[in-house]
Order: structure tokens, then C-alpha cells, then sequence
């Protein structure tokens, strides 16, 4: 049997499978390791032993849609091609009843509306109080997981108060869990050259932990594949395990490849296969006390989130519908997908579909969220 001891042991690995084996915390050198592995079938065995451990067969998927209000952001991150100054031919800004008018077209089945977009120099945390109070109206059994830590600092900025003060205003507007966007990697050298006016790590981790402390769960990304060292992703990853000591406040990781085309950055190659399933399944190892590890298909192409489910990904995202970030930078993933196809897909990987809600609470279909 492959998870036998000798096999590791001809790897060098036996030690780190007794670790996981035992449940024992891995460390940054452990990590290291496992990335330098080059038998990919290795690390997937014990990414999937964990995984099984945690959710045995089942695999998640949510009926949601995604919202991208706006792509103007005063931001020019080097690594994005999504976002656009204000009068560029390709910014864009859905007005209300355009956002509204996308929630309504789901019906009564939708679980989740995701809400993302660009740090807009001109809408108002006003705005989006109101706009969120319609949305609850107009659908309200749906969970709302809307904006950043990057846009809740720059609402905070904007309008001269605390980020406390505003995630206390839009949990109190409907907000009910923050995505995980804009953590990138936390490495300074990595934000310095590619991000400088963006959210720096300390500050990301800040806005989360005080979410955390006021009872809205986050989700936590790492965009990988550009220009960071292994051992940046591994610390990214050790310092989002630290905060979740504290907090317990994640509740599922999502590795973003980066997709260079159409940045300032559209001389690097994209990231292979090989690299996108050791990341997840590095990911699953090194992050014991986050309990989901999303296999994002948006990013990664159906087929390739389909395999990462056997790399100690448990959770396939959901129906997304619409989505701009990654789109805008080469993704060539289709824009959604039915609740028949993600099941298909999964049953296809010999696993069971669980649809649920943003916490991961098992949903009726029919009904709604039932946990």
C-alpha cells in the first residue's frame, strides 16, 4: 500500500507522514520539503488522507452568484486585470438595479451572494448600507459574503472612521461573512514591488481578526505563481494558521493561481498542473485548524478542481455565474455552472456532492439552508 511507511521512507518523507499521521503540527522546513518532493502522487496521499480524515467522501459546492459591482479601484496592483482608473474604456460600475436585477434572476435557490469589487474613489459606505438592506428584501434567505479586508480598509479611509466602526455598520446593514480576497501574499518584498498601495499584510490580518472578534467568519486566499519564493507561500500560510489559533474565525482557505495574462506581469508563465495540485495539497497539510480547502474552477478549470478534490481540496466553490477577476486576466473557464454539472463532477471523482451554505451547513435544495 502506497501510504506505507517504507514508501515515504525512500522519499524522505517518513517522518513528515508519521507527523501527519499522528496529527501533529508541520512546520515551515516540512512544508519546504513536500513542495521539493517530486513525487506529486506523495504529497497527494497525504493531502488526502487529511482530507478523508475531515470530511471522509463528501465534497461541497454552494449555489451562489457572484457580484463584481465595479472595477475602478485606486489601486494599481501590477499582478491585476481586472481593475481600471475612472474614465478608462474598460472601467466599469453596475448600477443598483443592475446588481438587483442579477439576484433576482436566480429565484428562490440561491444560498449566497458573493459581492466583490475595485476600491471605488466615489461610492459611499451610505451606498452600499442601503444597497445591501435591498438585497436582504429582495432575497432573504440568501447569505451575504461581501467585501474584502482591502475594501473595508478603504471604506474606513474614505470615510474617516475605524475599520471596527465599519464591519460593526455593514454586519448591522446584512452582512454576514467577509471573502477572502486581497491577502495575496503576505511577504512585504512581494507587496512592495507588485502592490505598494494596497493593503499591507499586517492590516489585512487586522481587518480579519477584529471580523473574527465581532462574529463575522472570513475566508482566507493566497494568490500564487508570480514572483514569490516557496518558502513566502509557506509563511503566508503559517501566519493565517497563527491568526486562526487565536480567532477561529477562517473557514475555508482558497489558493488562487495567478493569471498573468493581461497584467504588468504577462511575461511570467502561468502555473502547471503539477504546481496547482501541490500547492492545494501543501495547503492542506500545513493549515490543521482551517476545516475547508476550496478548489476554485474558476481559476483552475473544471477538470483540474475535479483532480484537486483527490489533493485535499473538499469544497468545489458552487454555480458563480458571473465572474470578471479572474476572467479579465485569461481565465478560460466557462462563467458558471448548473448544480447538475458540479454534481456530475463530483460523483465522477467517486465522492459524494454536499450542497451548502457559506459556513458549510448542509442545504436542502429544495428548501434552503436547513443547519
Amino acid at each position: 500500500m502506497m501510504f506505507e511507511s517504507l514508501y515515504f521512507e525512500r522519499l524522505g518523507l517518513d517522518d513528515i507522514r508519521d507527523k501527519v499521521v499522528s496529527g501533529k503540527r508541520l512546520a515551515i522546513e516540512d512544508g519546504e520539503r513536500l513542495f521539493a518532493c517530486r513525487d506529486i502522487n506523495a504529497v497527494g496521499i497525504l493531502a488526502n488522507h487529511v482530507r478523508r480524515k475531515l470530511h471522509g467522501n463528501a465534497a461541497y459546492y454552494i449555489v451562489n452568484r457572484h457580484i463584481n459591482y465595479s472595477n475602478i479601484c485606486v489601486n494599481g496592483c501590477r499582478f491585476c486585470a481586472f481593475s481600471r482608473k475612472k474614465g478608462d474604456p474598460l472601467a466599469f460600475e453596475l448600477s443598483e438595479e443592475e446588481i438587483l436585477g442579477r439576484i433576482r434572476s436566480q429565484g428562490d435557490g440561491l444560498t449566497e451572494v458573493h459581492i466583490v469589487g475595485g476600491c471605488h474613489p466615489d461610492l459611499r459606505l451610505a451606498y452600499f448600507e442601503d444597497l445591501l438592506q435591498k438585497i436582504r428584501a429582495l432575497a432573504p434567505k440568501a447569505f451575504i459574503k461581501a467585501f474584502t479586508a482591502v475594501e473595508i480598509a478603504h471604506f474606513a479611509k474614505s470615510e474617516g472612521m475605524s475599520t471596527a466602526e465599519v464591519l460593526e455598520r455593514l454586519k448591522a446593514a446584512g452582512v454576514q461573512m467577509l471573502p477572502g480576497g486581497g491577502a495575496e501574499v503576505f511577504s512585504s518584498r512581494i507587496r512592495e514591488r507588485l502592490c505598494p498601495e494596497k493593503l499591507d499584510a499586517r492590516g489585512w490580518l487586522d481587518v480579519v481578526r477584529q471580523a473574527h472578534e465581532i462574529g463575522i467568519k472570513t475566508n482566507a486566499t493566497m494568490l500564487y505563481g508570480h514572483i514569490e519564493t516557496v518558502t513566502e507561500r509557506l509563511e503566508h500560510m503559517a501566519a493565517l494558521r497563527d491568526l486562526q489559533d487565536g480567532t477561529g474565525g477562517f473557514v475555508c482557505f482558497i489558493p488562487l493561481p495567478f493569471q498573468p495574462a493581461n497584467t504588468q506581469l504577462s511575461h511570467i508563465p502561468p502555473t502547471t498542473g503539477i504546481d496547482d495540485l501541490k500547492t492545494i495539497a501543501v495547503s492542506r497539510l500545513m493549515l490543521d485548524n482551517i476545516p475547508h480547502v476550496k478548489a476554485y474552477w474558476v481559476m483552475l478549470s473544471v477538470k483540474l478542481a475535479q483532480t484537486a478534490l483527490m489533493y485535499g481540496a473538499d469544497d468545489f466553490d458552487g454555480t458563480v455565474v458571473e465572474e470578471k477577476i479572474g476572467h479579465m486576466a485569461g481565465a478560460d473557464s466557462q462563467q458558471g455552472l448548473t448544480r447538475a454539472e458540479i454534481e456530475r463532477i463530483v460523483r465522477d471523482a467517486n465522492l459524494e456532492p454536499i450542497e451548502r451554505d457559506s459556513l458549510f451547513r448542509r442545504v436542502d435544495g429544495e428548501r434552503g439552508p436547513n443547519g
